[in-house]
């Protein structure tokens, strides 16, 4: 299969408009689970009312929220299929630009230094366009527009390995305490354990990213998942930091094997709209989801 540049543009523009409209039917099942568990009247009230926010934006065709975030594009291309890597890049950026310019999306990306806003979504490094293999004989493209409100709630700790897993719980709790209300909850905390400094902060955002009820491939990091959760939605959090049980929607964990003197633990939060487009190309098709 020899992918088409022109439909790889139309995809990644048309994904990001997606993403910010319409939420991933694993996160509105999501809300619907943790109102119905949630013992708080007051918090019960807040969730019911950021659910009814996500109809009236998807029935209004609106954005679920201002914050047009970081634009990030997760790309696996499947054997057989034919690219050039550069160009796949190339066109992807120009799809996101015509997504702000033809939508019109609010451009939220500036330069680090000067704080200048291309008014295109844009800049160095931006949209981050990761790419990996898979054995599906298609291109497959997921894109992710991170708010800063969640982004902003990130962490990494080099732990002391002779600390073991309480070292990495201790620290995951602790951060969710740090952010509170800040990352709008109920959340997904994402979180990285192993790898090097970078690998980690990596794993806890792909974690983060995750559909909910996914689980981690590694069964040590499952049984962290499971244990983290029940700690995190004990804390008191609860919707938008006003107090409850529904802190989270989920922990999410991804590993690596690392060095043995080192333990490194990061944590990257996801917003309660936790929003997600995929799209899947094959020979004159796409094929759209979540």
């Amino acid at each position: 299969m020899k992918v088409d540049l022109a439909q790889v543009e139309e995809a990644a523009k048309e994904l990001y408009i997606r993403a910010l409209k319409v939420l991933p039917p694993d996160i509105k099942q999501g809300f619907q689970g943790l109102a119905a568990r949630e013992s708080d009247a007051g918090a019960k009230r807040v969730l019911g009312t950021m659910i009814r926010n996500i109809a009236v934006a998807e029935s209004s065709d609106n954005l679920l929220c201002q914050d047009t975030g970081i634009p990030i594009y997760n790309v696996w291309i499947g054997r057989g299929v034919e690219v050039d890597g550069l160009a796949l890049k190339e066109a992807i950026r120009r799809g996101c630009e015509r997504a702000t310019r033809e939508h019109p999306l609010r451009s939220s990306v500036v330069h680090p230094i000067t704080r200048q806003n291309e008014r295109n979504n844009c800049g160095r490094g931006v949209p981050v366009i990761n790419v990996d293999f898979s054995a599906d004989a298609a291109l497959a493209i997921e894109m992710v527009p991170k708010g800063s409100g969640s982004e902003n709630n990130s962490w990494l700790r080099m732990a002391v390995p002779a600390d073991g897993v309480d070292a990495i719980k201790t620290f995951v709790v602790d951060c969710v305490l740090d952010a509170g209300g800040k990352t709008c909850p109920p959340t997904i905390v994402g979180v990285g354990v192993g790898g090097t400094a970078d690998l980690c902060v990596h794993l806890a955002k792909v974690a983060a990213t995750r559909p909910l009820g996914s689980r981690c491939a590694d069964p040590e990091g499952a049984k962290l998942e499971a244990e983290l959760t029940q700690a995190v939605n004990t804390l008191g959090v609860g919707p938008q930091g006003l107090g409850g049980d529904a802190t989270a929607f989920a922990v999410h964990v991804e590993t690596a094997a690392t060095h043995i003197t080192m333990n490194p633990v990061a944590v990257n939060m996801q917003c309660h709209s936790a929003r997600r487009a995929s799209a899947m190309l094959t020979a004159g098709d796409i094929q759209y989801g979540y």
